[in-house]
């Protein structure tokens, strides 16, 4: 009896202890102060800004004063000398979880030949999303025509100096007034992001699908023949083991106006100043890991000035490019040699008479990237660059250059 009195005595003593354990866990949890909700960001606490400045130098081991491109690097041949290629600043942020916002003047634009450095908007524009990952876009506002890898890759990442004229010399700057439609599902956004941070040299989020339409009169020019250009681009990065290759198609079509700014006086030209703008290309781009293969070729119908007749003409041009690099680790620093062959044989819109190319153009060179704020170029260029317009007859220049760069990134 003693025995089970005790037992009873020990059970009531052990369930007491644990019902007064848990009641004195209970007051200190009440007793403790709830964590204050942290408040939300305001819009204007989530702007990122970033930019870079290229500064340049053209003239070494110079053969020919005379050889320039005034689609890539103005400072080309006599009286260049030392050049700010570009200098911008980027303000980008989500407005909300579906609404971007992307900004990027540039303060190394030339007004006219004896005036430098303006600012100026390069890319001016908003991105809406229609689902939880934002993978269908609309992008209105003044951005990128998606036609081209050379034309998409940001000039902050890309190895050569200046773009292929075969490529760029379809949109000016590479930008237009419009609105585009970019679809791509989570995992590919995610992977066109890893390809620029990584290194890798990639062109950014422009979607494995695009869509849109545009004034066609290029970057800070207004329309002028209230006829749209349309255009349409697929490209699908993927692995193959641990390699990662792009390839794509794209192509536009449109009506293009020469501007009174643009003609010659007495060059002969369509009385309505209206030339069918049309082209289309494929790409192709092994990332460097550590090789890297990047080209891109393109076909098309466009303005251009015949100097049989005196006149602009529509006309067929074709051209392309090749760009073999190779990705070298230096400690913390990343070493990237490279060549790139090139030609072109077409009129350039934008210019003067839709001036009449003949390209053929190698260039060889190294990008040492120093830590992830200072980058240097060394580019030896040996060129062939027929070209002309009404003032200008059969201009062959041939030479060779050599051009450096200094890239500060922030």
């Amino acid at each position: 009896m003693n025995t089970l009195y005790a037992r009873s005595c020990k059970a009531i003593v052990v369930t007491l202890f644990f019902l007064l354990s848990g009641l004195s866990s209970e007051i200190a949890a009440q007793d403790k102060a709830p964590e204050p909700a942290k408040p939300e960001k305001k819009w204007y606490e989530t702007i990122q800004l970033r930019g870079y400045v290229q500064f340049r130098y053209n003239r070494l081991l110079e053969t020919n004063d005379k050889l320039k491109c005034e689609q890539c690097d103005r400072s080309w041949g006599e009286n260049g000398g030392f050049f700010l290629r570009r200098a911008r600043l980027v303000f980008s942020g989500n407005l909300s979880k579906n609404v971007y916002f992307y900004i990027q003047p540039d303060f190394a634009t030339n007004a006219s030949s004896n005036n430098q450095h303006f600012g100026q908007i390069r890319d001016a524009y908003f991105d809406i999303g229609f689902d939880e990952h934002n993978e269908f876009r609309l992008r209105l506002g003044q951005s990128k025509v998606p036609f081209g890898f050379d034309n998409l890759q940001s000039s902050q990442n890309r190895l050569a100096l200046d773009r292929s004229d075969p490529i760029n010399s379809a949109v000016a700057n590479e930008r237009d007034l419009g609105a585009f439609f970019y679809y791509a599902p989570k995992s590919k956004r995610e992977l066109f992001s890893k390809l620029v941070k990584d290194g890798l040299k990639g062109s950014g989020d422009y979607g494995i699908f695009a869509f849109g339409v545009y004034n066609g009169q290029t970057a800070n020019r207004p329309e002028i023949n209230n006829e749209p250009h349309v255009v349409a681009r697929i490209s699908y990065p993927f692995y193959i083991g641990s390699q990662i290759v792009e390839p794509g198609l794209q192509a536009f079509k449109g009506i293009y106006t020469l501007g009174s700014d643009q003609i010659s006086t007495g060059v002969n030209f369509y009385s309505d100043k209206r030339y069918v703008d049309e082209r289309a290309a494929f790409s192709f781009v092994l990332y460097p890991q550590p090789l890297g293969i990047q080209m891109e070729y393109n076909v098309g119908r466009g303005a251009k000035y015949d100097p049989t007749t005196d006149s602009i003409v529509n006309a067929d041009l074709k051209g392309g490019y090749i760009l073999i690099s190779y990705r070298y680790n230096v400690g913390s620093s990343t070493l990237f040699p490279f060549i790139r062959y090139q030609t072109y044989s077409g009129g350039k819109k934008h210019e003067l008479d839709a001036r009449n190319y003949d390209i053929t153009e190698f260039n060889i060179g190294t990008d040492l990237q120093l830590s992830k704020n200072l980058e240097l170029t060394a580019e030896y260029v040996v060129s062939s660059r027929r070209f002309e317009d009404h003032g200008i007859r059969n201009n062959l220049q041939k030479g060779n250059l050599l051009r450096l760069q200094a890239q500060i990134n922030f």
